[in-house]
């Protein structure tokens, strides 16, 4: 299987409900570090997983859209705590659509998977994956 990692970051703030999140129920700030993995059992004709300039631009518009907002108060977020394992599986899942819509070219609809990570740190992260 071969794969292709793009990075970027977003910063958001929100809050949790919840006795399990204690002091994270007040509103606070986070700053993701932002991998997503593309994923194909063999190379595209022009023998690479998928243009990484394509993906970078792709990942970079996905969390763009919650770049420097409150979570808590977007109206797709009403009600939801939006931890970091959800908040990967939101960016997989709009990454997702995008291959789907041809947005990284035609020859991406020959990737398998994609796994997006948040880093919350450098020792905690999560990961969402799934198949296209």
């Amino acid at each position: 299987m071969f794969s292709v990692t793009v990075r970027d970051h977003v910063m958001i703030a929100h809050s949790f409900r919840g006795e399990v999140f204690g002091p994270a129920q007040r509103l606070h700030g986070a700053t993701y570090v932002v991998d997503a993995t593309f994923r194909r059992p063999e190379l595209d004709p022009d023998n690479i997983v998928v243009d990484i300039g394509l993906a970078s631009a792709q990942l970079a518009e996905v969390v763009g859209e919650f770049n420097y907002q409150n979570l808590d108060e977007l109206p797709e977020f009403a009600g939801v705590n939006t931890s970091t394992e959800y908040l990967a599986r939101v960016v997989a899942d709009r990454l997702a659509g995008r291959v789907q819509a041809g947005a990284l070219g035609a020859a991406a609809r020959g990737l398998t998977g994609l796994t997006v990570t948040l880093h919350e740190s450098h020792i905690a992260w999560a990961s969402y994956e799934r198949t296209l």
